[in-house]
């Protein structure tokens, strides 16, 4: 006679929800996804990247994800291509592993700079990776600092957008410039400056109007606003070629500011980036760990700041469905 063993029940409930967090990094930042599993005291899950001879890329899970809450740490910076392909097939290996849950934590969003169309015949490319996650298999998708927030609306699934604007204030805070304006490079970016001045102490507020006349081409023109003989603030979402970055601070030096600064959450810092910031118009530029900065590409007056606690916080509170919009009040 054949006897079946007796198996204990575990109800799902019983499993608690720490239990079903996993955390996994792709290759485009790992130290910054291994700050966060510190700050939530786990280990970074255990998989293999590789590449196929002809360049495919190779993603394997090596442990079961099966129920589980899995997120992914992945910006999609440079090489961009490879860093979304990346993204798109892990979040594939994790669907067909069948996790619970799975949202992309894409500190950085590629593509995100063509979010409309400005000319007959453009692809709006950032709708256009919003479809790719979404179809991929993510259930929700947490960023920060997009370069337009209306790319929230793009995406049919949950999506947090957090930003790093915290690390950056209690930076400049305990620096107690004195006589800060806060300047925004461009009218596009008035209500993330105005944002920013407001919480550093209602600081005034300049903006630099300029005319750009190619993609990574900014003549800058005048400033709207006294920057006088105070510290200007320059607040941007991104510092790529740096022209916007290194135009605006000469123009505001000619303007009689006695100190410029450079504040932008995304070092892209594609070429010559590194050889303006550098060129001392600039008193320091200060940006964040959401783009892995290579020795290379750092310079004297350069600080990068982790938001690996505020990542991680987030993730954090979307595990426990908690308030994100609170940490940022």
């Amino acid at each position: 006679m054949i006897r079946s063993a007796t198996l204990p029940l575990i109800s799902e409930s019983s499993i608690s929800a720490h239990d079903r967090l996993r955390l996994f990094s792709g290759s485009a930042n790992v130290p910054l996804a291994q700050e966060v599993a510190r700050y939530l005291g786990i280990d970074l899950g255990p998989m293999v990247r590789k590449r196929f001879a002809d360049g495919e890329v190779y993603v394997q899970i090596q442990e079961s994800i099966r129920g589980c809450d899995v997120y992914l740490i992945q910006p999609t910076c440079y090489p961009v291509n490879d860093r979304l392909m990346e993204l798109l097939i892990t979040i594939d290996a994790c669907r067909r592993a069948s996790a619970r849950q799975i949202t992309a934590v894409i500190p950085y969003y590629g593509y995100a700079r063509a979010d409309r169309k400005t000319a007959g015949r453009e692809s709006i490319t950032a709708k256009l990776v919003a479809n790719l996650i979404t179809e991929a298999g993510a259930s929700r998708v947490l960023a920060m600092d997009l370069h337009s927030a209306q790319i929230q609306g793009y995406f049919d699934i949950p999506f947090d957008h957090v930003y790093g604007s915290p690390v950056l204030l209690d930076y400049l805070a305990n620096k107690q410039l004195p006589d800060i304006v806060v300047v925004s490079p461009d009218v596009g970016g008035v209500a993330r400056a105005r944002a920013f001045a407001k919480k550093l102490n209602d600081a005034p507020l300049a903006i630099i109007d300029k005319r750009r006349q190619a993609h990574n081409v900014a003549e800058v023109m005048s400033v709207i606003g006294d920057v006088k003989g105070k510290t200007a603030v320059l607040v941007d979402d991104m510092i790529d070629t740096a022209g916007t970055i290194s135009e605006g601070a000469r123009l505001l030096r000619r303007e009689g500011a006695r100190q410029v600064f450079a504040c932008a959450t995304h070092a892209v810092f594609s070429p010559p980036a590194i050889e303006r910031l550098s060129s001392g118009v600039l008193e320091e530029v200060i940006v964040t760990n959401t783009i892995p900065v290579p020795e290379e590409n750092r310079f004297d007056r350069l600080t990068v700041l982790s938001v690996a606690n505020l990542l991680g916080e987030t993730i954090w509170r979307i595990h426990e469905d908690s308030s994100v919009s609170s940490m940022f009040r």
